[in-house]
This record gives C-alpha cells, sequence and structure tokens, in this order.
C-alpha cells in the first residue's frame, strides 16, 4: 500500500499558497465578487469529499458508494431552498457561468435571442459577450443604463424586448449598484411570452439576509454564484420558484415543476457537467447554514452601509459614482471627473502595488476600451468580513485618492502600502 503520509512535501505549491495567504492578509481587497470564507467552508473544502465520483442526482447516481455524499447534498438543496423561499434548487453547477449555460440549453434552442444588460453598461460576461457560448451560440441583444442617471432605462427595455421579441430576458450585472425593478421586467416578459431569468450572483447576500428584494418572487429562474455576498466557496446555483413557463411558449400551470426542473438537471448533468465537486457542495451547505443565521444578517447589513458610506466619501472628493451611489455592495467609479488622463488599467496596477485590490472596469458609454478603461469597480464584502466597519472607509477612499494623484510615483505607493500593511495586521484573517 502506498503510504501517502511520507511522501515528499510539494514545497513549490506550498510556498505558492502561503504567498497567496499572505498577500490577502496584509492588503485591502475591494474587488466586489470576492469575499472570505469561513474556517469551516475551507475545511469542507480541504475534504476526503473531493475523493468521490458521484455523477447524477442523489439517490440516482451512476457510481456506487454515493449515500454519504448523498446526504451532504440534500442539506445543501433543503437549506438553499430555506434561504430563497425556493420550490427548486440545483447545487451542482461549477460556476455562474456554468449555471447560466445550463439554463440557456434547457430553454433555448441554438440561434434563439435572448435579451441581456449591455456588457459596457456593467452586465456579465455570461449574459451576450462575443466571445463566450451565450454570445456564440445564441443571438444575443442588449438593454442599457440611462446616460444621464445611469440607472436600468426600463423604457428601452421594454421597446428593445418588443422589437426583438427574445425568448429569454436576463437580470442581473457584474457592476450596477442599484436594486432591479424585477416586477417591471417580469411584466414585459409575460406580454411577450419570454422566460425571464435572474442572475443574482452579486446581491445573493444581501438578498438572502432581506435586505434587497427576493427575484425568486418573480423570475421563472434564478442564477447565483455562492462565493461573492454570499461568502462561500466557488461555485454556482440554480433556484426556481413555482411560476414559470416551459421553454417552448406555453404557460405550465402553477405548481407543476417537475417538467423544468428535469430539463434543468438535465442541462447540468449531462448536459454541460460531469461529476459533481462534492466536497464543494458540502462548503455550499456550510456557507448556506451561515447564511441563515442572525449573525449573517448583521454581516451584511454593515456590508451594505460600508459600501453607502464609501461611496459618499468617493462622491466628497470628486469622483463620479455612477447612479449617484449605491443600494448593494458595491460602486462603480468614473475617473474621468477627477482624472481625465488617467486609466483604470494604470489606476488598478497603481493600487494593486500599493497592497489595495481592485479592477477596472468600463464605464456606461466609456470612451475607452475594456482593456484600458475609464473606471473602477470597488465592493465592501471582503473587508466586512474582515471586521472594518463605516469609519474606516473614508480612510480607504483616502489612501485610494493618495495613489491615483501620483500613480507613477514607487515613493508614495510605497507609503501607502506600508499604511495598508500597518492597520491591516490589526484584522486577523484565518485562525490557521
Amino acid at each position: 500500500m502506498l503510504n501517502l503520509s511520507i511522501m515528499t512535501r510539494d514545497t513549490e505549491i506550498f510556498d505558492i499558497i502561503r504567498q497567496e495567504r499572505e498577500r490577502q492578509t496584509k492588503g485591502i481587497e475591494l474587488i466586489a465578487s470576492e469575499n472570505f470564507v469561513s474556517d469551516q467552508v475551507l475545511e469542507a473544502m480541504g475534504s476526503v469529499l473531493t475523493n468521490k465520483y458521484a455523477e447524477g442526482y442523489p439517490g440516482h447516481r451512476y457510481y456506487g458508494g454515493c449515500e454519504v455524499v448523498d446526504l451532504g447534498e440534500n442539506i445543501a438543496r433543503e437549506r438553499l431552498k430555506k434561504l430563497y423561499n425556493a420550490a427548486y434548487v440545483n447545487v451542482q453547477p461549477h460556476s455562474g457561468a456554468q449555471a447560466n449555460m445550463a439554463v440557456f440549453m434547457a430553454c433555448l434552442k441554438a440561434g434563439d435571442t435572448f435579451m441581456g444588460l449591455n456588457l459596457s453598461h456593467g452586465g456579465h460576461l455570461s449574459h451576450g459577450s462575443a466571445v463566450n457560448f451565450s454570445g456564440l451560440m445564441f443571438r444575443a441583444v442588449a438593454y442599457n443604463l440611462d446616460e444621464n442617471t445611469g440607472l436600468i432605462d426600463y423604457d428601452n427595455l421594454e421597446k428593445t424586448a418588443r422589437e426583438e421579441r427574445p425568448k429569454l430576458i436576463i437580470a442581473g450585472a457584474s457592476a450596477y449598484s442599484r436594486e432591479w425593478n424585477y416586477a417591471r421586467i417580469r411584466k414585459v416578459a409575460d406580454e411577450i411570452g419570454a422566460i425571464f431569468m435572474v442572475d443574482m450572483a452579486h446581491p445573493a447576500g444581501l438578498i438572502a439576509a432581506g435586505l434587497l428584494d427576493n427575484p425568486v418572487k418573480y423570475a421563472h429562474i434564478v442564477t447565483s454564484t455562492t462565493h461573492k455576498t454570499l461568502r462561500g466557496p466557488r461555485g454556482g446555483v440554480i433556484l426556481m420558484g413555482e411560476d414559470f413557463p416551459n421553454p417552448w411558449g406555453k404557460t405550465t400551470p402553477k405548481g407543476e415543476i417537475k417538467m423544468m426542473s428535469a430539463l434543468l438537471d438535465s442541462a447540468v448533468f449531462p448536459g454541460t457537467q460531469g461529476g459533481p465537486l462534492e466536497h464543494v457542495i458540502a462548503a455550499k451547505a456550510v456557507a448556506f447554514g451561515e447564511a441563515l443565521t442572525p449573525e449573517f444578517k448583521t454581516y451584511q447589513q454593515q456590508v451594505k452601509k460600508n459600501a453607502a458610506v464609501m461611496a459618499q466619501h468617493f462622491m466628497d472628493k470628486g469622483y463620479k459614482v455612477i447612479s449617484g451611489g449605491t443600494d448593494n455592495h458595491s460602486m462603480l467609479i468614473d475617473l474621468r471627473t477627477k482624472y481625465p488622463e488617467l486609466t483604470g488599467k494604470v489606476a488598478e496596477k497603481a493600487l494593486v502595488s500599493a497592497d489595495i485590490t481592485t479592477n477596472k472596469n468600463m464605464v456606461p458609454f466609456d470612451t475607452r476600451s475594456a482593456f484600458q478603461t475609464s473606471g473602477l469597480r470597488f465592493g465592501t464584502p471582503a473587508i466586512t468580513t474582515r471586521g472594518l466597519k463605516e469609519d474606516k472607509m473614508g480612510w480607504i477612499v483616502e489612501l485610494i485618492d493618495r495613489v491615483l494623484q501620483d500613480p507613477e510615483s514607487e515613493a508614495n505607493i510605497q507609503k501607502v502600502r506600508e499604511e495598508v500593511n500597518r492597520e491591516m495586521n490589526q484584522y486577523p484573517l484565518f485562525a490557521w
């Protein structure tokens, strides 16, 4: 028998892991789509469940020996249903994009038209990018933000939907800081006979805590990631309430969920994925359990409060915050109002050098390409997990502004980096 315990330790890889842990610990993490999981989520992710192949679904596997992992996956499903008051869930998608792909496969045929938010206005790659499966296999049309308000232009959405007659309408974004009018979009979808899908990946944790409207009440199908505001492992999920149409345009009687759930299940496996990652599913179950606690709601309230205060500090310093503020965990900054010559690419690089992690992002009606951009996206989930509260948001914005005033100065960046490292040393991240 091979004794794995005496095999030579892979110091090269474990040194990289050590370096990444240090990077996460010493810096200020402001990427809106990132967060830090709990120790027990990490423990589940690194468990022996990774050894088990379990193609299929609980009670209907293609491999033997799945009786234990079936228990874990069922717990994950029941907790997720409770979290969002859903009638159906699938916890197997490896990512949010995989969840979206499964919905497309279940509801559309190749070449069918669907509609999502313009990618340059904050939409997601899997909502119609020409280089993504969504744009390669299907015909994507877009709705936009209002140039003056930075809000969803619902009149434009309705007009485009009536003209294009998409079979699927997507609500959801990767860089939109305001609440959605799900009821209005559902009304349009019903009018033209379209399926209404919501990708709630970014605000999922705030929705679970009851701080934003629950799209399961309005949408036919909801998808999400599990690692952003929800604070779980990297992965995806699909949910449904009771009210949905079938993909051929006829309304399915309320309560008859089996047909669509079977289509979605088949689209995940075997349609787009093989065996599920049962160690990740166990970690999802842990995260869903954490999200059902009162402490999680308190955390999400702080995420939201931190974001609102941070956005106000940016505006006080003369930055343009798209839409004039935020209802969720994120904000999109247009650099052109304060630093017209500064690109998002240069700004991101300078801030990362100062151990302040963010990402360049296009802003609505941007004059620069997606490789340069005129904006930066910020979010508060990760720093809130670290324990920072609203009294630190002005300090963070001040540091950001100091870097952006002179992004080419290594001396300036070094001073900011030292202050960041000194302060963040007071906010331990991992127990191990």
